[in-house]
């Protein structure tokens, strides 16, 4: 059955601070659906972004039967169906308990975990056994089940892609071991690749621990003398200490082919998918690799080998069918949460903003929010574009709680074409 839900946390961009403890954990799940203006929506997490054909079928069926039909992608790697009716619930997790989307009821809201989404596709090590054997272990834990439906797991290929998007651990390929981070800290600590699963769980484990007094959700919301003692304790029972700076901003996966080619990538206009899309995307996945990786930028790479001129058609059909193939599309680097209507706290439809104001490529990623609250907002630096009861707020953000933001004057409600002028500039800077 739906359950009410509090409303979300601020973000830290609003909040000026820590978002503590103070209400249940807002995350929706597939269990515990969340009460939109457009109906119930349930957030099903994908580990490492990783889905067969046949998972990804029955995603698509369960928001045919249940939803608007659509599916959305967070910017977690994960779905979201939306628009589902409010005695969804039973019929909901019943359908994705068969396909194996719902592993353990306990844990599903905890199994955020991202995973670089070219690993191995492009002569980088692989971890998608990370993902699968981290997925396993968390669900086995009985005090992962407290972990709330934010925790974040990354597991990088060593490229940095994940590493830069802020999550509380992370796992880094580096030669035959791996890193482990701890939240934003500079130190590393050097552990077995074999043993980099278990390593993640244990100080997941350890947070739970450490904010048990503060009421903390995530590891940068622990005062800073816990935090540090966090990073010392994980830090005892793993290997030697490397000093290594999380990169400050990430690069997702170009849209276009990968590997020579191994793999394609495309991007999902404001992570909005149709069921035709969908469609061709599991029909493209089964005919190659039987796979679709969801990346944390609201895109998905398909998995080959494919010759040139397989990637070449398929490239061709995803573009015809509305999806992003080329770096020079307009659409790239343009996202922006659900908006007015979907969303009572939305001031604007910014959606139809973004798409209003698409234009040349900008050098920085942009993100509409129809609130302060900024839901599914990017990490490292991007234009941050918010609705107000005045207008819109543009500002250019270089990471979170580092730098101050370059704030653009408001721009007056009902000027399209300076807005979208205004949008521009910034993302030129």
């Amino acid at each position: 059955m739906l359950a009410a839900m509090p409303d979300s946390a601020p973000s830290p961009l609003s909040a000026g601070g820590p978002a503590l403890r103070d209400s249940g954990d807002a995350c929706p799940g597939t269990l515990r659906l969340h009460r939109a203006d457009d109906g119930a929506l349930a957030r099903v997490r994908v580990p490492g972004g990783v889905l067969s054909a046949d998972r990804a079928d029955a995603l698509l069926t369960a928001a045919g039967r249940f939803g608007d039909g659509e599916l959305h992608l967070t910017s977690r790697g994960n779905v979201q169906l939306r628009g589902l009716g409010a005695e969804c619930g039973g019929g909901l997790a019943e359908l994705l308990t068969a396909a194996g989307l719902l592993p353990s009821a306990a844990h599903e809201r905890a199994r955020n975990i991202v995973a670089s989404p070219l690993a191995g596709l492009d002569g980088s090590p692989p971890v998608c056994g990370w993902s699968s054997e981290l997925d396993g272990l968390v669900c086995g834990s009985a005090a992962a089940a407290s972990l709330s439906g934010r925790f974040l797991f990354a597991l990088d290929d060593g490229r940095g892609d994940v590493d830069a998007l802020g999550a509380d651990v992370t796992l880094i390929a580096a030669g035959g071991s791996c890193l482990l981070r701890i939240g934003a800290s500079d130190e590393v600590f050097r552990v077995p690749g074999g043993e980099g699963p278990r390593a993640a769980l244990l100080a997941a484990e350890a947070f739970l621990r450490a904010a048990r007094d503060s009421g903390a959700w995530r590891v940068k919301d622990l005062p800073d003398g816990v935090r540090a003692d966090l990073v010392r304790t994980v830090g005892a029972g793993a290997g030697p200490a490397v000093h290594r700076p999380r990169p400050r901003t990430a690069t997702p996966p170009a849209p276009g082919p990968h590997g020579s080619p191994n793999a394609i990538s495309v991007d999902v206009p404001l992570g909005r998918l149709t069921p035709a899309q969908w469609r061709l995307l599991t029909e493209t996945a089964r005919r190659y690799g039987n796979e679709l990786r969801l990346t944390p930028w609201r895109g998905i790479v398909v998995p080959g080998p494919f010759a040139h001129d397989e990637a070449v058609e398929a490239l061709r059909a995803l573009d015809a069918a509305g999806l992003i193939t080329a770096p020079d599309s307009p659409w790239t680097g343009v996202g922006a949460c659900i908006g007015h209507p979907g969303c009572a706290k939305s001031l604007s439809d910014v959606r139809a903003e973004a798409g209003a104001a698409v234009g040349p490529v900008g050098r920085l990623p942009v993100y509409w929010s129809g609130c302060e609250r900024r839901c599914g907002h990017p990490h490292g630096e991007w234009i941050d574009v918010v609705a107000t009861p005045d207008g819109h707020r543009i500002s250019h953000v270089r990471g979170e709680r580092r730098d101050p933001r370059t704030t653009v004057p408001t721009v007056r409600s009902g000027d399209p074409a300076r807005l979208a002028a205004a949008v521009a500039e910034a993302r030129a800077l």
